[in-house]
Formats: C-alpha cells, sequence, structure tokens
C-alpha cells in the first residue's frame, strides 16, 4: 500500500462504519375541530406517545368522524378519532362512504358523545320542522355531526338545499366560527355532536343565551329505525343551565382507529401507553373519566388491529 493509500484507508474506514441514522416513524394523529374535545386530546396523546415510545415522531391535526375515517384508511393519517358507527359504515363502505374503507382498524372504544341542537334563547325555533328556512350552523361537510343533522333534518321532510331554497343558509363552519356566528346573528341554530357539556354550547349559554331543541320520543325511534348505529341518547337536567328536563336526541360512542399498515408491535406499545396515561388525559379534558379500559372492546363493529389485541388479550378485556 502507498503511502497515500496508507493515509486514506483509515479514512474510508470511519466512512464506511458510521450507519445513516434511522428515520423516525411518523405517527399522524386527525382529531377534532378547535373549541371541542377532540383536538385538545389528540395532541396530548401524540405527545404522550412521543415522550414513550423510541423511533417515533408525532403530529397532530383538525378532523372529524367522517373525514377521520378516509384520512386514516386512504394513507394520509395513522390514528384518528371517529364514532363507531362512522368508522362500521366505513369499512363497509355504507351511509356518507362510496367505498369501503377497509384500511381502518379499531384502537379502543372511549366514551359517548350526544348529538346537540341549539337556538337562542329569543328564538321562535322549537322543534326541526321549524327550520325549514332558517340559518343553520350543522358542522363541516365531512363531520358525523353534519351526517347527523342531515338524517334528522330529512325525517321532516328537510334538506340543506331545501333550507337554501326557502331562503335559509347553511354554514359549514368549525365551533369557533359557529359560536362567532351565533352571537352575532347571523345563525339561528347550532348544531354539534360532541360530549356533555361542552365548550361551544357553554359559551352561547352566558352571551347571547340559548335553549336546546330535543326529539320527540316517537321521531327518536323513526330516525334510529332509518340509521342502523344511533342510539337513544338523553341530555340529563341540569347538564347546561339552560336544560331544566330531560331533552331527547340521539345518542353516539367515540372510539380510536389506526391504520391497518402500522406494524404489530408499534401498536402494541401505543395501546399499552395510552392506557398507562389515562390520568393524564383526564387531566386535559374531564370527559376522559368516561373512558374505561374494561370497555376498550365495547361495540366493536371493525376489526381490532392484531397489536391492539394483543394488548387486549394481557390486560383480558374480551
Amino acid at each position: 500500500m502507498n503511502n497515500l493509500a496508507k493515509l486514506l484507508a483509515p479514512a474510508a474506514f470511519a466512512v464506511m462504519a458510521v450507519a445513516p441514522a434511522q428515520a423516525d416513524t411518523f405517527v399522524r394523529m386527525v382529531s377534532g375541530p378547535s373549541g371541542g374535545s377532540w383536538y385538545p386530546l389528540g395532541a396530548k396523546i401524540m405527545q404522550v406517545m412521543e415522550e414513550n415510545i423510541d423511533g417515533i415522531s408525532t403530529s397532530n391535526t383538525s378532523g372529524g368522524g367522517i373525514s377521520n375515517v378516509l384520512a386514516v384508511a386512504g394513507g394520509d393519517a395513522e390514528v384518528g378519532f371517529s364514532y363507531a358507527h362512522t368508522t362500521a359504515n366505513g369499512y363497509n363502505g355504507v351511509g356518507k362512504f362510496n367505498s369501503k374503507q377497509e384500511g381502518v382498524r379499531h384502537f379502543a372504544t372511549l366514551y359517548g358523545s350526544m348529538f346537540q341542537v341549539a337556538v337562542r334563547e329569543d328564538s321562535d325555533i322549537k322543534t326541526f320542522a321549524d327550520m325549514k328556512d332558517k340559518n343553520i350552523s350543522p358542522g363541516k361537510a365531512k363531520w358525523t355531526g353534519t351526517a347527523f343533522a342531515e338524517s334528522i333534518l330529512g325525517h321532516y321532510g328537510i334538506t340543506f338545499d331545501s333550507i337554501r331554497a326557502n331562503g335559509g343558509t347553511v354554514h359549514h363552519v368549525g365551533y369557533t366560527e359557529s359560536v362567532a356566528l351565533m352571537k352575532d346573528g347571523h345563525i339561528d341554530v347550532f348544531m354539534a355532536a360532541t360530549n356533555m357539556p361542552q365548550a361551544s354550547f357553554l359559551e352561547l349559554e352566558q352571551s347571547p343565551g340559548i335553549r336546546f331543541i330535543g326529539l320527540p320520543k316517537d321521531d327518536q325511534a323513526a330516525i334510529i329505525a332509518a340509521n342502523p348505529g344511533y342510539l337513544e341518547g338523553t341530555m340529563p337536567a341540569g347538564v347546561y343551565q339552560s336544560v331544566t328536563e330531560d331533552t331527547h336526541s340521539m345518542g353516539i360512542v367515540v372510539n380510536m382507529v389506526v391504520s391497518k399498515d402500522l406494524p404489530d408491535d408499534l401498536v402494541y406499545n401505543m395501546c399499552k401507553v395510552f392506557w398507562a396515561n389515562h390520568g393524564t388525559f383526564a387531566e386535559v379534558k374531564s370527559v376522559w373519566n368516561r373512558v374505561e379500559q374494561s370497555k376498550a372492546l365495547d361495540g366493536v363493529a371493525i376489526p381490532v388491529h392484531p397489536g391492539a389485541q394483543k394488548c387486549y388479550d394481557e390486560l383480558g378485556i374480551s
């Protein structure tokens, strides 16, 4: 070996000995709108996952029940909040889904939510039938709450198009925008599928003052019969200051889904970390106190991710 070769050899060896750094697995979560419970919970869940699982980086962005299923199934996210009936519809390609979204897997059943509908306290709106020509805010286009609104209004022969044709408006905006619109008098009705009590409705109770619209029991039963997966629900007296008696509505169950393409060992570790930090998530939103590990597989209507299933088998949950 000549002198030049001797000089270069150690350097070449050193270069070959340094392996490139492993890139982290990117775990993206789609949660909910600003002003709701899902967004801050999603941010904390992803933060906890990144802090406790080696080799992952995380993010959290806003979304909605329907769009989150589409995002996870389509590879635009790895984790998402949704509702049990929405994920079932997505997996089977029915309801608001034009094709089967078979890329989603069940991760955890969380807590019940309620479809809530508020009007200004001084409004002349007494029932859903009175909304035929009003200004409403039912949620963004691919949110589960918007699908609820369409189903319930449809029972009364009302569509978004017919509202517009009658001189009303339909605002497909988020919670924060809806609150501002109602305060300014630009909408008559604010609808949302979310936990109770919810910050946006609490804010509107203070100003301008609101009243909740319920569903008669017979109408509730007919809507459920036409929309498998919807549940009977009740807003109990006192859940909001303005709810002075039990008010019937539609109930739904919140769940989390993950991509079928996430590695089994990663989802197993995510499941372990998720349940080990229950108290941390409850500090973000009190609704998390209703989440029970023993009910993590309740109402499952799509396949459970094998990594999560291994975790639940070890925890004795069936």
